[in-house]
């Protein structure tokens, strides 16, 4: 609110700009002598930009708080969670409104960019110092929504045992976002997002229809292969961009003047980046699964053994009576001649 009243006052309106508007405007008209409809506006990154991204850290925390009281609470409340399965839903209904607004709003700026027809844009044309609207406000709003997650730590008084998980992977993101926006890498990281965001919307939903009713377990499965396939394709157009389309570029130097950073140690720096983080996903993927089918092994009840049936005396034994007494009571005869023997 104090951004926003700061507008009304020509005093403070220009320093109030700086934080709610997209800075590095750049207008580029792409033929002279054309009218207005054919200029385009372009953006590109600088320090301004941290106070953006500050702002939008504060919508952020705004809106967490609007879905976590109008929705998640009120389902707690009818559900009666316990409360390791209250945090865990809390956690997953967050991400998952994120990841679904995330996945769709980058697959609309990848069809209307035309980055999924023709890959080669890829790196064609590197450095992508300027950006259209829609992507630098996607890359600012992810940067802004992955810093919020810091105080909210602290609003969701998260447990002192899961502070460490949640701390690496915000680090994570940010790390891979932030460098990815200086670096200008942002076409490569906005495909690798989007293919992110989709594989983990599909756990955390799959999480929430678990809670609900714990035999559906179908979306784990569906989550388990396109998670391993999301690793293999985050590899493969990594080094499909860095290693093979950035290193055959003709400008391989380092220019900060013009955001070219494609020489030899950056790229060498981010794919070693890239292969380390899937390493480490793919890890704790795999420690997961075991530990799933682990608990699945030992909620299965055990079955007690059948009573073994006694066995039934034969038609012979019925006729000549068991050890030698008939069955009218008798000595059969084969006892009277051994008794008489």
């Amino acid at each position: 609110m104090v951004f926003l009243l700061g507008l009304m006052f020509e005093i403070t309106s220009q320093v109030a700009v700086l934080f709610i508007t997209v800075q590095y405007n750049v207008t580029i008209s792409a033929n002279e002598g054309l009218p207005e409809e054919s200029v385009v506006n372009h953006f590109q990154h600088g320090l301004k930009d941290v106070a953006t991204v500050f702002f939008y850290t504060l919508v952020a925390i705004i809106i967490h708080a609007i879905i976590q009281e109008y929705v998640l609470d009120k389902i707690n409340r009818k559900m009666h969670f316990s409360k390791t399965k209250h945090s865990k839903f809390n956690e997953s209904g967050q991400l998952s409104a994120v990841y679904l607004f995330s996945f769709g709003w980058g697959t609309s700026i990848l069809m209307s960019e035309n980055f999924l027809s023709n890959p080669v844009n890829l790196w064609e044309g590197y450095p992508h110092t300027l950006m259209p609207f829609q992507m630098k406000f996607f890359f600012i709003c992810q940067m802004g929504y992955w810093l919020h997650a810091l105080p909210e730590l602290y609003f969701q008084k998260t447990k002192k045992e899961d502070i460490p998980r949640q701390l690496v992977y915000i680090a994570l993101y940010l790390v891979h976002i932030a460098g990815a926006y200086i670096l200008n890498l942002n076409r490569l990281a906005l495909v690798l997002l989007v293919l992110h965001y989709f594989v983990e919307l599909l756990f955390h939903v799959s999480r929430l229809v678990y809670f609900s009713n714990e035999k559906r377990q179908t979306g784990f499965t569906v989550w388990a292969v396109l998670f391993v396939l999301g690793r293999l394709l985050t590899l493969s157009l990594s080094v499909l961009t860095v290693g093979f389309g950035l290193a055959n570029a003709d400008q391989q130097v380092l220019d900060l003047a013009n955001g070219n950073f494609n020489v030899l140690f950056v790229r060498i720096t981010v794919l070693a980046t890239i292969c380390v983080t899937q390493a480490f996903m793919m890890w704790k993927f795999i420690n997961f699964q075991l530990r799933r089918w682990r608990e699945q092994a030992q909620a299965q009840p055990v079955k007690p053994k059948k009573p073994q049936a006694p066995k039934t005396k034969s038609k012979k034994d019925k006729a000549n009576g068991v050890n030698g007494v008939s069955s009218n009571g008798a000595d059969s005869p084969r006892a009277k001649k051994e008794k008489s023997s």
